[in-house]
């Protein structure tokens, strides 16, 4: 009877959070590179992406407070139409402050993420964009959590509030050296359904590397407010045209070799990359989940930006 009751416990609870990364082995160069990172997450969140942020995740408060007579500057989309007519003057509707919210990150640190082939690897544009989206919550007074994982997971940080806290989970994400080298997408989703009971927004970032996680992505959408971001290098779809190239898997270490001036091969890989991808976001679109793709090569902040703008439209 103990043993059923132990192993039904140890099905059912809540794992504890991985222990933390050593804090104290931090290079001169690594904290330049924390501190431009901050720098840079701070002024995107601050000066051009929070307004967008607010529309698109927060509203307009989640309860209905009173209507008022409008007043010069008040917003437009707020006007209550039905009773503008009976009174024959513009009145707009007021709500109360806007709700919390708590945020998740989901940060894919497996190595197939140690690859960039014009300006940034993939895992220093992942690292950037979480990093922007835990400030944009911070700033919006949110709670602000992050989970990290390869092929297990790595780390995990419950969300709290303030800017030492975004600190913490810019340089964990930084400062992170995984044990795992392979990706396993589903993990991480199934640890926050465990670790995560209220519904928050759920931010995945990775380069999906990985199988078999469509279950994990439906149950977890059930749930949460996820949102995919792809983390993309442009040599991933299109092949230079230099002869033999050897290939290697960051991962599992295997290598192929490719001829890249044989026509029929370098179109065989662009349409199999191709489709592989759009098998991925066709799955995650057909199960409502939103989808942003990201470019080692260009502005992080462009698609970040045309998903907030195309998130309010749409509340």
């Amino acid at each position: 009877m103990q043993n059923l009751f132990t192993k039904i416990w140890d099905r059912i609870r809540v794992p504890p959070p991985p222990p933390p990364p050593e804090e104290n082995k931090i290079s001169p160069e690594l904290m330049r590179r924390i501190r431009a990172v901050q720098v840079r997450a701070n002024f995107l969140a601050n000066d051009l992406m929070a307004g967008e942020y607010v529309s698109a995740f927060k509203g307009r408060g989640m309860e209905f407070s009173e209507v008022r007579e409008y007043q010069p500057g008040d917003d437009v989309r707020l006007i209550d139409w039905n009773v503008t007519a009976r009174m024959n003057a513009p009145f707009i509707k007021e709500f109360r402050e806007e709700r919390e919210l708590t945020v998740m990150l989901m940060v894919d640190v497996s190595s197939s993420g140690e690859f960039g082939s014009v300006e940034r690897m993939k895992n220093e544009v992942a690292a950037e964009a979480a990093s922007v989206l835990a400030f944009l919550a911070v700033k919006n007074n949110d709670k602000i959590g992050l989970i990290v994982f390869s092929d297990k997971i790595e780390h995990y940080v419950p969300p709290k509030k303030g800017k030492a806290h975004v600190w913490n989970i810019i340089r964990t994400i930084l400062n992170f050296n995984p044990e795992g080298r392979e990706t396993n997408l589903s993990l991480p989703l199934e640890y926050l359904l465990k670790v995560q009971k209220r519904k928050c927004a759920a931010f995945f970032i990775s380069d999906f590397q990985g199988r078999d996680y469509e279950t994990s992505f439906k149950l977890a959408k059930q749930k949460h407010d996820v949102i995919a971001f792809f983390i993309l290098d442009p040599r991933e779809f299109e092949l230079p045209q230099i002869g033999l190239i050897n290939f290697q898997d960051a991962e599992t270490g295997e290598t192929i070799m490719v001829d890249a001036l044989n026509t029929e091969t370098v179109e065989r890989f662009h349409e199999g990359r191709r489709a592989e991808h759009q098998a991925k976001t066709k799955f995650l679109k057909s199960i409502g989940m939103d989808t942003v793709e990201i470019y080692t090569h260009q502005p992080m902040i462009n698609p970040i930006l045309k998903y907030f703008k195309m998130r309010e439209k749409r509340r």
